[in-house]
């Protein structure tokens, strides 16, 4: 075994071990990133699926655009809907144009297309022309993933007291405006089979103080989920929403404290966090015309069991 499938596998087997015993310890030991956060240097390197996810032409000929697709969440979706068959487009900051190339590579491995566009979706005009330069590469666009956010869970004090307006303003842009904005372009191309998928979070249920901003706009997108699926359903176009529950991405290390990851996930019922791979199928069911025709104005929950009603 070389050492990229060594790197590869080692997730895989370390998911297996925590699912046959629920109540394992979480394994993350305290690590530091800067916002925005990559993916290799995390310990352990989180599952995408690149071992794991297999495809069954569900998405096939389908072209996607995916907000924050280059780690994460999103490079789990990325991965999961070029093996469905789907033409995939990726936003992210230059910053993390590390993890975007690496992201690139699995979906053309998959023998999709891949286009990347880098920028920040806080400024509108940015934002808004990734619809248009989907649509100019790829022809046509089938799915809207909002998947880009943004939290901060290190101010002192934490609470209402350590929202300064800069953290403010970038938490209700980022996760906020710019889904509003990518979506009324994306609108404007959808068309009947067509699907937004929003991502939501487990802070929308059970809010935690640290990250009060960041759960108001999760609130709010369950909201916004909600209205956009009754506007746009008479155009035979759904709107639903994901909502993760902890989940080891670079979003995580890069926005808590460094020692904060020893019981991480621990308050699920299934006892550990999930991996971004765990996440893929639900966004793979929701984008699907066939599988999920009738399914608009959802929340569904990846939580390991938290409730999300």
């Amino acid at each position: 075994m070389t050492q990229d499938q060594d790197r590869l596998l080692a997730p895989v087997a370390r998911r297996a071990r925590e699912l046959a015993n629920p109540q394992a310890e979480p394994s993350f030991e305290p690590q530091d990133q800067q916002p925005p956060g990559l993916s290799a240097p995390m310990r352990p390197v989180p599952d995408h699926g690149e071992s794991t996810y297999r495809g069954h032409d569900r998405l096939s000929d389908m072209t996607v655009l995916i907000t924050g697709g280059d780690s994460g969440i999103g490079r789990a979706v990325a991965i999961a809907f070029a093996r469905e068959g789907a033409d995939v487009a990726i936003s992210y900051l230059p910053e993390e144009q590390e993890d975007a190339e690496e992201t690139r590579r699995w979906i053309e491995d998959a023998g999709r297309r891949a286009l990347l566009l880098p920028g920040d979706i806080r400024e509108e005009h940015m934002a808004r022309s990734l619809v248009t330069r989907t649509v100019e590469e790829f022809g046509h666009l089938d799915v809207l993933v909002n998947n880009a956010a943004f939290q901060w869970g290190r101010a002192e004090p934490q609470g209402l007291a350590g929202i300064d307006s800069e953290r403010l303003h970038r938490t209700l842009t980022t996760n906020l405006e710019a889904l509003f904005w990518i979506s009324q372009e994306a609108a404007k191309h959808l068309g009947a089979g067509a699907s937004i998928i929003n991502c939501s979070s487990i802070q929308s249920y059970d809010p935690s103080v640290p990250l009060m901003d960041y759960a108001a706009t999760k609130s709010a997108i369950n909201n916004v989920t909600v209205n956009l699926a009754a506007d746009l359903g008479p155009r035979g176009i759904r709107v639903n929403a994901v909502a993760p529950g902890p989940i080891w991405t670079p979003l995580n290390v890069a926005t808590r404290s460094s020692d904060d990851y020893v019981d991480f996930g621990k308050n699920t019922p299934l006892g550990r966090a999930g991996q971004p791979a765990e996440c893929a199928g639900a966004f793979v069911f929701l984008a699907s015309p066939a599988e999920a025709s009738f399914v608009s104005g959802t929340v569904l929950g990846v939580t390991g069991g938290r409730p999300v009603f």
